[in-house]
C-alpha cells in the first residue's frame, strides 16, 4: 500500500514542473499584455485621429505648401483600378512625383493625411457609395488604392446598379461607384410624326431628361449605403454633349414635357430638388449624405475642343485663380462657380453635407494628366492618380469626423 501511495505521489509525464508552470503563466501574461496594449493603442490612435479635426476650423480656406519631405506617394501606379489616362507616373508625366509633394494647409488648423488602417477599423460593416460622373470615379479610385495598401483581402463586388465596387473582407467594408452624368434619367428624343407640344414649338430632336426620375444606376443606392457622396455638374455645361440647337436638353416632369422649355441651369435646379426628396425618403436611418462641390477644369487658351491646354508644373497663385475662375471674367473654366451657386442654394437646410473641394482644387492647374492622358486633346479636367483627389479624401474623412456619429 505504501508503495502504491508513493507511485500516486510521483509526478506523471503530463504534470508541469514549477519552472514550466512559471513559463506558461508568463507566456499567457505576455499575450494578455500584448493584446491589451494593442487594443488600447488602437483606441488611443482612433481618439487621437478624431481629435486632430477641429470642428471650428474651415478646412477649405488655406494654401498649398511644397513639402520635399514627402518622399513617396501613398500608393503607386501598380494599383490596377487606376484608369490608364490618370496614371501620370505610369505615363511618365514630367511632374508626376512632384504633384504629391504639395500639402494643403488650412490657415486655422491642419488637415492630416488619413490613416487607411484606422479608416478600415472605424468603418467596419459600412457601405460607402460614390454617385456621379467620372470625377467621382476619380475620387473613388483614390480611396480604393489608399485602402488597398492596408493588409487584408479585397473582393470585387458590386451592389445593384454600381459600375464597380470592392469589399474589404476582414472589415466587411464595401465601397462602390455608381456612374451617372445628370443624376436624372435621360436619353435621345425625336419628334413624333403625330405631333405634340414640343413638336409644335419646332423641336425635332434632343435629349429627354426626366427631372423626377433618378438614373437607374443609383436608384437603389440610398437604401443600401451608409455613406453617400454625390456629384454632378460637368455635363450640365457641356454644349459638345447637349448642343442647345442640334441636341438640346428637353425636360419632362411626371411624364410630360415642361413648357415653356427650361434652360439647362433651371433644369439642374429641378433635378436637384427631386433628387433631395428621393434620397430623403429612401435612405437608411442614420445614413450620412454628402454633395461634393464642382471639380475645376484648367483649360487655358481655349476649351478642350478649341486647343486648350494645361501645361503648368506648379499650383496657381491666388491672382491667377481669380483670373481663371472669377464669374465677372466669364473665363473658360467659369462653370465651377456657376454650378456651385446652384448646389449651395439647393442643399441649404437639407440633410446633405456640402463637401467643398472647389477652392483648394482651383489652385492645382499642375495636377491634371494634360498630354499624358492619352487623348487627342489635353485632359485638363480629370486628375492624376496619385494626386489631388487623395487630398479630397483627407477632407472627406475630416468632414466625416465632424459629422455626428451615425446611430
Amino acid at each position: 500500500m505504501a508503495n502504491q501511495w508513493k507511485k500516486l505521489k510521483q509526478p506523471s509525464s503530463l504534470s508541469l514542473s514549477p519552472s514550466c508552470l512559471f513559463l506558461s503563466l508568463l507566456s499567457f501574461a505576455s499575450l494578455f499584455l500584448f493584446f491589451s496594449i494593442f487594443n488600447t493603442s488602437h483606441q488611443a490612435n482612433s481618439a487621437k485621429n478624431k481629435a486632430l479635426y477641429s470642428k471650428s476650423c474651415n478646412f477649405t480656406d488655406g494654401q498649398w505648401i511644397y513639402d520635399p519631405s514627402i518622399n513617396s506617394p501613398r500608393y503607386d501606379n501598380s494599383c490596377k483600378e487606376i484608369y490608364k489616362g490618370w496614371s501620370c507616373i505610369g505615363s511618365k508625366k514630367s511632374n508626376a512625383l512632384d504633384i504629391v509633394k504639395w500639402r494643403w494647409k488650412p490657415y486655422q488648423c491642419d488637415l492630416p493625411q488619413f490613416d487607411p488602417l484606422s479608416f478600415l477599423h472605424r468603418f467596419r460593416d459600412t457601405n460607402i457609395g460614390f454617385v456621379g460622373d467620372s470625377l467621382n470615379r476619380n475620387m473613388f479610385v483614390s480611396l480604393f488604392c489608399t485602402l488597398k495598401r492596408a493588409p487584408g483581402d479585397v473582393k470585387k463586388w458590386r451592389p445593384a446598379g454600381a459600375d464597380r465596387g470592392f469589399t474589404f473582407l476582414k472589415y466587411n467594408l464595401t465601397i462602390s461607384y455608381h456612374r451617372t452624368n445628370l443624376l436624372a434619367r435621360y436619353g435621345r428624343w425625336s419628334a413624333n410624326a403625330n405631333g405634340g407640344v414640343l413638336e409644335s414649338l419646332g423641336y425635332k430632336e434632343g435629349y429627354r431628361v426626366d427631372v423626377d426620375v433618378p438614373e437607374g444606376t443609383w436608384a437603389e443606392a440610398p437604401s443600401f449605403h451608409d455613406i453617400l457622396i454625390f456629384n454632378t455638374g460637368h455635363w450640365w455645361w457641356a454644349p459638345s454633349k447637349f448642343d442647345p440647337v442640334k441636341s438640346p436638353m428637353l425636360f419632362f416632369e411626371k411624364g410630360d414635357p415642361v413648357v415653356p422649355p427650361l434652360s439647362p441651369e433651371r433644369g439642374l435646379d429641378m433635378v436637384l430638388k427631386h433628387m433631395i426628396s428621393y434620397v430623403d425618403k429612401r435612405m437608411r436611418p442614420g445614413t450620412t449624405v454628402f454633395m461634393r462641390t464642382q471639380s475645376p477644369r484648367h483649360f487655358e487658351g481655349g476649351d478642350w475642343d478649341q486647343g486648350g491646354s494645361c501645361q503648368r508644373s506648379q499650383p496657381l497663385s491666388p491672382q491667377e485663380v481669380e483670373e481663371l475662375f472669377s464669374l465677372k471674367n466669364n473665363g473658360t473654366n467659369v462653370e465651377v462657380r456657376l454650378v456651385n451657386q446652384h448646389l449651395y442654394r439647393a442643399f441649404e437646410g437639407t440633410k446633405f453635407h456640402i463637401l467643398d473641394i472647389s477652392h483648394m482644387s482651383e489652385f492645382r492647374a499642375d495636377a491634371h494628366p494634360s498630354t499624358a492622358g492619352g487623348k487627342k486633346h489635353d485632359d485638363c479636367m480629370h486628375w492624376c492618380l496619385p494626386g489631388l483627389t487623395d487630398i479630397w479624401n483627407d477632407l472627406f474623412v475630416a468632414y466625416l469626423s465632424n459629422v455626428e456619429d451615425r446611430t
